[in-house]
């Protein structure tokens, strides 16, 4: 009865709102809930629970926006995984070059150091972007990859993965040794998921990737999540 529901709620939220919501969107882009309106989300950087410490610019609402490519790979990743037990819970995806701008000048602060213990106590601030944990350019402004993870489709409970998100550290590594069995299966899990559905893997964070054929390769884009 719940897979019958579900996608007659597919279909009714994508004619119902398809052609109202796109229209605020760039040509290529779309709202991920129009292709799976039951899709769990928290994004970070609308709130103060990421590694700054305050909503970073250009998040205006706890939405996420990806091209129409990654919307449909992601689509079939969540059938999937729901057959599983699981589905997918977003941190991030389409991302503002504004708010990779406010990262940059972050990192110019030296005193600014609110959320260290909890995402980097091991590192020193300003060496983040030459160790590889934030990037100048992120691919994210592309439009094609996802910050995510798995929580169990009964809960909503996201899964053992070893590490928390965005943490800087070698725990966050995808070949990271300490693990338990059950956070490699998870790690498994999802890798081999998203890498079956086109999407390549980050191999310092275990829970982003990017669609490998992405739309926008080489263009950054800097219109408002909202």
């Amino acid at each position: 009865m719940y897979k019958i529901y579900r996608k007659f709620l597919i279909i009714f939220i994508f004619f119902i709102n398809l052609s109202t919501l796109q229209a605020q969107l760039p040509d290529g882009f779309v709202y991920l809930k129009n292709y799976i309106p039951d899709i769990v989300t928290e994004l970070r950087y609308a709130s103060t629970n990421n590694f700054t410490g305050k909503p970073v610019p250009g998040y205006e609402e706890e939405i996420v926006i990806t091209t129409r490519q990654a919307a449909e790979a992601l689509q079939k990743i969540q059938n999937e995984l729901e057959e599983k037990g699981f589905c997918l819970k977003i941190f991030d995806a389409y991302r503002p070059q504004q708010a990779v701008t406010s990262f940059i000048e972050w990192s110019r602060k030296p005193g600014d150091t609110l959320k260290k213990q909890e995402f980097y106590p091991q590192k020193k601030k300003r060496n983040l972007f030459n160790l590889g944990f934030i990037a100048t350019k992120s691919g994210h402004s592309r439009g094609s990859t996802f910050d995510l993870t798995l929580v169990n489709a009964n809960t909503l409970e996201e899964v053992d993965m070893g590490g928390s998100f965005d943490f800087f550290g070698a725990i966050s590594h995808h070949n990271y040794p300490e693990l338990t069995k059950e956070q490699i299966s998870n790690r498994k899990l999802l890798k081999s998921v998203m890498i079956k559905y086109g999407f390549r893997p980050y191999y310092k964070e275990w829970w982003h990737y990017t669609l490998r054929n992405e739309p926008f390769p080489d263009t950054y884009f800097d219109f408002k999540v909202q």
